[in-house]
């Protein structure tokens, strides 16, 4: 049966999140799989059936069942829409790495629903067991900031920059906001991609994995205690632009951030 656990730290609690965390079983003692390049129509399938799995939809009646919000009986969760790929800003990026894409895919994104009207992010990972769901957590940012890029400049990757938990859209030479967060890092109008890498390296390029930040322990680069001011906000599971996959074999736990519109 699939473990499945609350991990929640005195950050998180801070920003009230909530995630359960679900145990990738053989993917617990190895080092975590690269995920894909690009994602392919095979790829979304793959996350797709894990997604809308049986023991996937049974956790997500407990998910939504938490704080008595429906019975776990009743929650009948359902599986909404096509499955997106999810990219964070790129430690080769930040490193200046010749060639680098501003983005790397972190995992596939499912929405679920469940009769009540709760909404939930399943995180899909390609593991040494194949695709798995490693992650469930509340909301729908992931999918409406796919929207948004995509109208706001079609054809651009959406990415989060999760150190301060910011989404944009990249095309062209060119990084726009997507919310209050990215605004408040690069303006309204934006900014090119020149200029966001020189930003994102003076806030991460010291902090990457191997450096000696990182070496001290620090959440593998950043500290879940750190100053927000000092650009290293307090959010689990950033680890150098992405969100890696744990020793545990799961992905960590997000911060929730319901309430700010995009912009």
């Amino acid at each position: 049966m699939t473990a499945v656990s609350t991990r929640v730290s005195a950050a998180v609690l801070a920003a009230c999140a909530v995630s359960v965390v679900i145990a990738a079983g053989p993917q617990a003692s190895a080092a975590p799989v690269p995920q894909p390049a690009s994602v392919t129509a095979e790829t979304k399938a793959a996350a797709a059936r894990a997604a809308a799995a049986p023991d996937t939809l049974a956790t997500l009646s407990r998910f939504f069942a938490r704080e008595g919000k429906v019975a776990p009986d009743a929650a009948r969760p359902r599986i909404e829409g096509e499955t997106i790929p999810v990219s964070y800003l790129s430690p080769d990026f930040v490193a200046g790495k010749a060639g680098a894409p501003v983005a790397r895919l972190e995992f596939l994104a499912s929405k679920a629903v469940s009769s009540d009207g709760q909404q939930a992010a399943l995180w899909t990972a390609r593991t040494e067991a194949g695709w798995q769901v490693v992650n469930i957590a509340t909301g729908d940012e992931e999918f409406r900031y796919a929207q948004l890029g995509a109208a706001k400049l079609p054809g651009g990757t959406v990415f989060r920059e999760p150190q301060i938990d910011a989404w944009y859209v990249a095309a062209e030479g060119r990084v726009l906001p997507l919310d209050q967060d990215a605004e408040r890092a690069v303006g309204a109008g934006g900014t090119s991609l020149t200029a966001y890498r020189a930003r994102v390296t003076r806030a991460y390029g010291d902090k990457l994995p191997g450096s000696e930040y990182a070496k001290e322990g620090k959440a593998g680069g950043y500290s879940v205690t750190a100053d927000a001011d000092e650009g290293v906000p307090a959010a689990a599971g950033a680890v150098a632009g992405g969100l890696a996959l744990a020793a545990a074999g799961a992905l960590a736990v997000r911060r929730s951030r319901r309430g700010r519109a995009p912009a």
